[in-house]
């Protein structure tokens, strides 16, 4: 076998190459980021054996910056590991106790790594093919965070400048609510603004809901409110909801680009009542080849849904806190459809009761529900067979 460890950075990546008895066929080198680099590292690969399957290529997961090696790599059917960057500093340490590291220093512990640890699987072809799902969910994630952010920004506004209107209204983040405020951003502006325009406004915003009533009931209140009139607060939410209706079109735009790509990949997932198009595919991306682990477990390991262990001499925890150390979008997305699932399937439901009536916290209760939720996916994507309640 032929290992080949790589430390990737933005312009340029160190390369590794060692036989089966750890010798390096050639000193770690450097090649730049580019397709002159990428067919450097294929030639001198290629110049040690044509067999592919005795090559096995090693890299650290570093977002972006290893995107298109990777994708190279793939693409020319090299069997190519994608590796925690915990996991390798781990071994790293473990090789000396040097305080060492450089680039080189890193390619040559990957390639190690390659050579010594055969619970490393090879990148897959599924989940190269889910990168796109997973570059949707994760940039859906980010927008919903942006838009939460501004929503809490457009709460603090209203409190300043019409404090009176959140008790009048079920929520100040409805679309009605946004038109009127878009339009007469404060107290003083609903206060002289015409009734029968006002009246007009919510009518239409809030499709007939919100009458004539509720427009006096709203001037009347803007008349009296205690809302400091400042330009430049109204100025700031009349800007605040405009991001928000963009930022709202651009989420609607992805999730239609999901739910595409999820309708054509026809996951058996989705037959688990309470899991949305949203949430299983953040599950599916995030996970990748379900193949390539051994057990549903591993997916809790790598989610940071597994409690840590802390043994020493006659001291043993018994209150283990949970590992977050793995993808906190799989985190993330498992406890969230757990939620859901336990209010929509009963066996789920029961399970989450069961725990709860135990003296479990909810969420201590949710995270139980949450192993026993990946255990499900991980048999039926396997199988390929529905979600059956027994």
């Amino acid at each position: 076998m032929i290992y080949v460890g790589i430390d990737v950075a933005k312009d340029k990546h160190d390369c590794c190459i060692l036989d089966d008895e750890g010798r390096k066929l050639y000193p770690v080198f450097t090649i730049s980021n580019d397709k002159v680099g990428f067919d450097e590292l294929f030639s001198r690969i290629e110049e040690v054996t044509s067999d592919k399957t005795e090559i096995k290529v090693g890299l650290e997961a570093t977002g972006h910056y290893s995107n298109n090696l990777l994708a190279s790599l793939v693409d020319k059917g090299f069997p190519t590991v994608v590796i925690n960057p915990l996991h390798t500093n781990l071994y790293r340490k473990g090789l000396s106790l040097r305080k060492t590291k450089t680039d080189k220093v890193d390619a040559s512990s990957i390639a190690m790594m390659l050579m010594t640890d055969r619970t490393l699987k090879p990148y897959s072809e599924i989940s190269y093919h889910k990168e796109e799902l997973k570059s949707l969910t994760r940039y859906r994630f980010d927008k919903v965070h942006e838009r939460s952010k501004l929503k809490s920004s457009l709460a603090r506004l209203v409190n300043i400048l019409f404090p009176e209107l959140e008790k009048l209204v079920p929520s100040l983040h409805l679309n009605s609510i946004y038109t009127l405020l878009e339009e007469l951003p404060g107290a003083d502006y609903i206060a002289g603004c015409h009734l029968t325009h006002l009246k007009k406004l919510l009518e239409s915003s809030s499709k007939g809901r919100y009458s004539r009533d509720k427009a006096i009931e709203i001037r009347n209140a803007a008349i009296d409110s205690i809302g400091t009139p400042m330009d430049a607060k109204s100025m700031e939410l009349r800007h605040t909801i405009h991001l928000i209706w963009i930022l709202s079109e651009e989420i609607e735009e992805i999730e239609a680009s999901i739910k595409a790509i999820m309708d054509e990949m026809q996951s058996p997932i989705m037959t688990i009542p309470g899991i949305s198009y949203r949430m299983g595919a953040m599950i599916l991306a995030e996970v990748g080849d379900f193949a390539r682990f051994d057990n549903a477990d591993k997916i809790l390991a790598y989610a940071g849904l597994s409690p840590s262990t802390y043994q020493s001499g006659q001291l043993d925890s018994s209150h283990s806190h949970m590992e977050k150390r793995g993808s906190r979008y799989l985190r993330y997305a498992l406890f969230n459809a757990t939620k859901f699932v336990c209010k929509w399937d009963e066996s789920f439901g029961i399970y989450l009761g069961r725990k709860i009536s135990e003296g479990k916290h909810y969420n201590v209760a949710v995270s139980h529900a949450a192993k026993k939720l990946i255990r499900t996916i991980y048999r039926m994507e396997l199988t390929g067979q529905a979600y059956s309640p027994s």
